[in-house]
């Protein structure tokens, strides 16, 4: 293939922000790793950010969460809220929890969900015109052996999606490091190349392909819907802080409503409301609330 022709298939933004390579490695393996200096992000906004999660999980949870520590107090969670370890019929105590609706919350995390860099890199997996919003999550993760059990929670996001599936994603992911990333830190799992297979993860193969993502604070994580990815429990003591931002296609329902229950005049206060707009989606037809339909008039 000429240099002309996969020119052609990248999109202006890709091009300006100098993003081939990794275009080329979401190609390839289904994930790529854009490190902080090349997101646009400083790093004293990630320590804000990371500041912000802190109380967020505070707000949600009652107790006070240190970076080094973990919870300051014995927290709980029943067996059965580990839902992806279920799949595998694994039955454990989950160490994490989300803090959801990230984008009403604050703007540091409204500016993060539009960052150039991963709009451009998530346009390119689902299509310049049909990306939208899904929802925007933080894990708030502290130590606990097990984590998603035996199978490392290792999924793909668009399984709900009847298939069979076709190039592009139907749904794609930003998965910002607020924390380093490390193995025993209860990085990021996946398995490279697996987007192409077109289908759910395969057992026991997948956990013995899934490698981890090791990456600092404050880089960027973007993978394709199809990708089978997952996590390693948190071996060390401390914290593990992320922030998922979920995208799809328009025609892919949302996990978030965010079309008609998020407050649209917060979306005037980030670094660009009308991208936040069009990613919201308010100006699509569905899903409508109300008639949209025009009616008959009666002739008087």
């Amino acid at each position: 293939m000429s240099t002309t022709a996969i020119q052609t298939r990248l999109s202006p933004q890709i091009q300006e922000l100098e993003l081939e390579q990794f275009v080329l490695q979401l190609e390839v393996d289904g994930l790529c790793v854009v490190p902080p200096e090349r997101t646009g992000v400083a790093p004293e906004t990630i320590n804000a950010i990371a500041e912000q999660l802190l109380s967020e999980a505070q707000e949600v949870v009652g107790c006070e969460f240190d970076l080094n520590e973990g919870p300051k107090a014995e927290l709980t969670m029943s067996a059965d809220e580990n839902v992806i370890a279920q799949f595998s019929g694994d039955r454990g105590e989950p160490t994490q929890f989300l803090v959801q609706q990230l984008c009403a919350r604050d703007r540091l995390f409204r500016d993060l969900a539009i960052n150039p860099v991963g709009v451009a890199l998530i346009r390119h997996l689902i299509g310049q015109n049909a990306t939208r919003f899904s929802s925007h999550n933080a894990f708030i993760k502290w130590q606990g052996e097990f984590g998603y059990g035996q199978n490392l929670g290792l999924h793909c996001d668009q399984m709900a999606v009847p298939r069979p599936w076709g190039r592009n994603a139907l749904t794609a992911n930003t998965n910002w490091c607020i924390t380093d990333y490390s193995l025993d830190g209860g990085a990021l799992a996946y398995v490279p190349g697996s987007h192409r297979r077109m289908e759910p993860p395969r057992f026991p193969e997948a956990v013995e392909l899934a490698v981890p993502v090791e990456a600092p604070a404050g880089s960027l994580i973007v993978f394709h819907g199809a990708t089978w990815h997952g996590a390693f429990p948190r071996l060390t003591e401390g914290m593990r802080l992320s922030i998922a931002n979920y995208f799809r296609h328009y025609m892919v329902l949302p996990q978030d409503d965010i079309k008609n229950l998020f407050p649209q005049e917060l979306a005037e206060d980030c670094d660009d409301p009308d991208m936040f707009k069009f990613l919201a989606g308010f100006a699509d037809e569905f899903p409508y609330s109300q008639q949209t339909e025009r009616v008959p008039r009666l002739v008087l």
